[in-house]
């Protein structure tokens, strides 16, 4: 005990007083314990501070960037300084972000390191080809493996460069037919070669086989449909299964055009129009006493095709003596009894035409669909060729009789033009609108939609057809159908052929009275994958997707070029592409999945 009493006495004096250095040394080692104060805790903390910050700030920036890009909004101001009251809808929208969002504001401007602000042209470019990526990502991944068919158009943009849009057309994971943009590639020129060459190489860069091509549609270019130098030819050497549809809308207005052109009096007609229109439109003075006719009666007058009081303010008004004599020129043509015959009768046509031609541009269209469309047309066209003479001419006499245009005797003789006159050569005013107009017009336009659409007719779109599942599948034909599956060998080995043709006998004794009131292919595929029947009956549902990917028109891609013209106007011509160079000092623009400028 006594010598534990001393050994506690020296403990005591070692451990000394509150300053001691003993304690001093246990106050450091229990600090140094604490994590909380330990240096790495102390820069691991203020580096999660620092991380949460910069996260806040990234995702701020990519908010505004999305939201520009959805709307296909500018990202740049004319004049970006602080002391603009108008920096431009980027930055405006920033701050319009930061007064309302305390947590934003927190690592913004002040308070974001000067290095870190990510409000420079180039953070603004990379967001933005981010968000193309995405998007396309999304786009690839929704295609897989899938067959897709690849509709092209062709442009020349404002600074005179080259363009060739591309949209592909699927069908989905839920029986939806899809058409998305997914790209807008310069090259050097329109040839076939040159198209195929961009092809492949935006084919190669997004991991896009060819060999899953099932269609390819295009518009006017003929060096993109030529049967042996085309593009169109080109990939049929590398894939026979890429069959070839002409746009459908396109076909339909070289239609109208064909019509217009051929009769000479429907011809002169369009020509009188033009130049009442630029007329009426030619200046800003013209166009002020158009608008200071009362509304609803311009409206009105409009509707009935008369224009005759605005003509007659510009004969009455004007001080130009060779827009006098025009003008009355017009006056007298528009007050004949031939003209309102023939606004009439062409009001008739292009409104049956217009209706074909908005179903047509849909993005759902499906080539069996557009095929029944056609046909109905052509039969409308054929019964107002047989029914509808006495209802036009009834029209046309009661418009006359409101405006006091005289009405000829359809049974007396009529002044005939050109080499029948001096030959002395009569005919009667029935036989000049009945036949010459009325029935060579209608008797055209049949003709010429045969013609054109001549491909509707091909062996191909004939078997396509038996899939129909209207009036409860009455076109279903077996043999048809096999001969399809036999048509794309890609798709359909032979041992595949031998067991379609039982799954076919199942499959339309199955569907033809659950589904009989379904009208059209389209819904017929989003039905069977509702009801799982897309994997019951596979090989018949891989028919109709072969059907649904088919291209009816090229609409898609002439929607893309109209944003594109809209965007590249004259202040910024360019796009931000490898083979432009932007100027000393000038950022380059840059152009999203959507088409969006940073710069206008």
């Amino acid at each position: 005990m006594h010598n534990w009493r001393k050994a506690m006495e020296v403990f005591y004096t070692h451990v000394g007083g509150v300053a001691s250095a003993h304690n001093d040394a246990r106050t450091q080692l229990e600090a140094f314990q604490n994590q909380r104060q330990s240096v790495s805790h102390l820069l691991q903390a203020r580096g999660h501070g620092m991380e949460v910050a910069y996260r806040t700030r990234l995702m701020t920036i990519l908010d505004v960037t999305r939201f520009l890009l959805k709307q296909g909004l500018p990202f740049y101001g004319h004049d970006e300084s602080l002391s603009s009251s108008n920096k431009g809808n980027f930055l405006e929208l920033i701050e319009w972000y930061i007064q309302r969002n305390d947590e934003v504001a927190k690592t913004m401007n002040e308070n974001a390191p000067g290095n870190n602000q990510m409000k420079s042209p180039t953070v603004q470019k990379d967001l933005t080809r981010a968000c193309a990526a995405e998007v396309t990502n999304f786009i690839l991944n929704d295609i897989k493996d899938n067959i897709f068919s690849l509709m092209v158009d062709e442009c020349r943009d404002i600074s005179v460069k080259e363009h060739m849009g591309v949209i592909l057309r699927y069908v989905n994971k839920n029986g939806c037919v899809i058409e998305r943009f997914l790209a807008i590639v310069h090259v050097s020129d329109t040839s076939a070669i040159s198209l195929k060459k961009a092809i492949d190489e935006l084919f190669a860069k997004h991991k896009l086989s060819l060999s899953r091509l099932r269609g390819q549609g295009y518009d006017r270019a003929s060096n993109m449909r030529g049967e042996y130098n085309g593009l169109k030819a080109h990939i049929l050497k590398e894939n026979s299964s890429a069959r070839y549809v002409h746009c459908f809308a396109h076909q339909l207005q070289l239609v109208v055009v064909a019509v217009a052109k051929s009769n000479r009096i429907v011809s002169d007609f369009f020509q009188y129009v033009t130049m009442i229109v630029n007329i009426t439109g030619a200046s800003c003075k013209r166009k002020d006493k158009f608008r200071q006719l009362e509304h609803d009666k311009l409206v009105e007058c409009l509707e009935k095709g008369d224009i005759v009081s605005v003509l007659e303010n510009v004969y009455d008004d004007d001080t130009n003596d060779d827009n006098n004599g025009i003008t009355a020129s017009l006056i007298d043509n528009m007050e004949s009894y031939e003209f309102v015959f023939v606004m009439h009768l062409m009001k008739s046509l292009l409104g049956i035409t217009n209706e074909l031609s908005l179903a047509l541009q849909q993005k759902d269209q499906n080539i069996v669909l557009a095929i029944s469309l056609i046909k109905t047309m052509t039969v409308r066209l054929q019964k107002l060729r047989e029914e509808g003479w006495e209802n036009l001419l009834n029209v046309v006499n009661k418009f006359c009789s409101n405006h006091m245009i005289p009405i000829p005797n359809m049974e007396e003789n009529m002044r005939t033009r050109g080499r029948s006159r001096r030959n002395g050569q009569m005919i009667t005013n029935f036989h000049h609108y009945r036949v010459e107009i009325f029935c060579e017009v209608l008797d055209m336009m049949v003709q010429e939609m045969n013609n054109r659409f001549s491909e509707s007719s091909t062996e191909v779109l004939t078997c396509i057809a038996c899939l129909d599942p209207n009036d409860s599948f009455s076109q279903f034909n077996i043999g048809k159908l096999l001969r399809l599956a036999e048509l794309y060998p890609e798709d359909f080995s032979l041992t595949d052929c031998v067991i379609l043709e039982d799954q076919l006998e199942t499959y339309i004794q199955n569907v033809r009275g659950e589904f009989s009131m379904i009208e059209d292919l389209g819904s017929l595929a989003k039905k069977m994958v509702e009801t799982g029947k897309n994997t019951v009956f596979s090989l018949v549902y891989r028919l109709i997707e072969l059907a649904l990917v088919l291209p009816v028109a090229t609409a898609s891609v002439e929607r893309v070029f109209s944003a594109m013209k809209i965007i590249k106007i004259d202040l910024h011509n360019r796009m931000g592409d490898e083979s432009t160079k932007p100027k000393k000092h000038e950022n380059p623009p840059c152009y999203s999945a959507s088409l969006s400028p940073l710069k206008s």
